[in-house]
């Protein structure tokens, strides 16, 4: 294995591990919105899911933009 090869593995782990984060966040972002919708919508008993689909819509968004921000922010450090 050549010295450029080992130096590579802990910033590919690095990179990977990050990145790994930042979709287990947006996950969690989605789901917590789309549930927070859902029990929103049961406690007022409303028929039509309107804030279900409004906060899984804004849920949606505020991921990509996580996930945007972060590639955008890694290409400033390079």
């Amino acid at each position: 294995m050549t010295k450029s090869q080992q130096t590579n593995k802990p910033e590919g782990f690095a990179s990977y591990a990050k990145y790994s984060a930042l979709a287990i966040q947006a996950g969690i972002i989605i789901f917590a919105g789309t549930l927070g919708g859902f029990k929103l919508d049961s406690f007022l008993n409303i028929k039509f899911p309107v804030f279900t689909i409004t906060l899984s819509l804004l849920s949606v968004f505020a991921a990509i933009w996580l996930l945007v921000r972060e590639v955008i922010k890694k290409d400033k450090n390079k």
